[in-house]
């Protein structure tokens, strides 16, 4: 997926300012993963790379690698690497990304409602 960046100098303060808030928003967690990973990212104060990996089936580790990359590069996660033999690399949530918690718990119980609408349809 192309990514738009907002750090190009070439984009003027006045573009960046006409820019709706709302795309921005999209723009940063656009892509499958990028919820669920910060989801689980507001539940611990530190994961592993492997323990994010297991926490989300179906997802590969070079599809991870990039979605943490693209969060990491619009400072929602922040990567710490160790160096130990074997490597060890460590996320968690920057302070712009515990701003994000409140987005995250919103959107959890929009869904719940969601479906509990969608269980009363069906009855």
């Amino acid at each position: 997926m192309a990514r738009f960046s907002y750090q190009d100098e070439s984009v003027s303060d006045e573009t960046l300012q006409q820019i709706c808030p709302l795309t921005v928003t999209q723009n940063v967690i656009a892509g499958r993963w990028k919820i669920v990973i910060l989801w689980h990212l507001s539940q611990t104060e530190m994961i592993r790379f492997s323990a994010l990996l297991k926490k989300l089936p179906g997802i590969s580790k070079g599809i991870l690698t990039r979605q943490l990359r693209e969060l990491e590069e619009d400072e929602l996660v922040h990567r710490e690497v160790y160096k130990v033999v074997p490597p060890k690399v460590e996320y968690s949530l920057t302070e712009q990304g515990q701003k994000f918690i409140p987005v995250l718990a919103a959107m959890q119980v929009w869904g719940k409602e969601f479906i509990n609408k969608k269980i009363e349809i069906k009855k």
